[in-house]
């Protein structure tokens, strides 16, 4: 969405391969191809986030948005969920998040409306999921980051507000079987799953100057999944 709308965008992953697809799928869209690049990076790794910060400043001439979309979500209950699969979970979605702001926080500042986007979910802030302990965890933990962060940050002209998003349908959510997303689908007071673009249209809002005046905030981008008690309250609103 930021690449359909004119900036330019440096992706990053721990994957160069699956970076450099998505980087020149980007490309695709944009209007400059070229001003589209990735770097290899993993985001648990403070080293590996300063170094992406110094790269994104050489490449790109600056910071004026960083989007914290890197996440992972292992599967595994709490009496199966080891430390290593905690530590992997919290080092990506939670000190990834934290690591990649402190990062990109001098160049930010320097941009004089800086602005920081997480993609946080709502497993975890508002609703649970069996299997997901860790992952609503880290979660909910980028939340509680947020709301400090933007009180320290406000005096640098620095917003930092967070999407939420449902089920979304990514490569993620496929992996998860046709029968998840059929009975996500069907609670859904929209009747369908979200698209990435749904959540690109509300992060790229969130960076524009209309919203210069909005921060520690949170918008939910679910098709009102959370807003139904049962299962019965949606099919009540379908069949009236």
């Amino acid at each position: 969405m930021f690449a359909r709308n004119g900036a330019r965008v440096l992706i990053t992953g721990r994957d160069s391969d699956v970076a450099r697809s998505a980087a020149e799928e980007l490309g695709a869209v944009a209007d400059k191809p070229d001003e589209v690049s990735f770097v290899q990076a993993d985001v648990s790794s403070r080293e590996d986030c300063r170094r992406l910060a110094a790269i994104a400043e050489e490449r790109l001439g600056g910071i004026d948005v960083l989007c914290a979309n890197a996440g992972i979500f292992p599967d595994a209950r709490l009496t199966d969920m080891t430390e290593e699969m905690l530590d992997q979970v919290l080092g990506t979605n939670l000190k990834g998040t934290v690591f990649s702001v402190q990062a990109c926080l001098p160049a930010l500042g320097r941009s004089g409306r800086g602005r920081v986007i997480l993609t946080s979910s709502i497993t975890g802030p508002i609703t649970g999921y069996p299997g997901w302990t860790g992952y609503g965890a880290s979660k909910a933990g980028q939340l509680g980051f947020m709301r400090t962060a933007a009180i320290e940050l406000a005096a640098s002209n620095i917003t930092v507000n967070a999407v939420l998003p449902g089920n979304i349908v990514t490569e993620g959510l496929a992996e998860l079987g046709e029968d998840y997303a059929s009975s996500m689908a069907a609670s859904i007071p929209l009747r369908r799953l979200g698209s990435v673009d749904d959540i690109g249209y509300a992060a790229l809002f969130l960076a524009t100057e209309e919203a210069g005046y909005i921060t520690g905030q949170t918008i939910v981008v679910d098709g009102g999944q959370v807003l139904p008690e049962t299962l019965e309250a949606v099919l009540e609103v379908k069949g009236g």
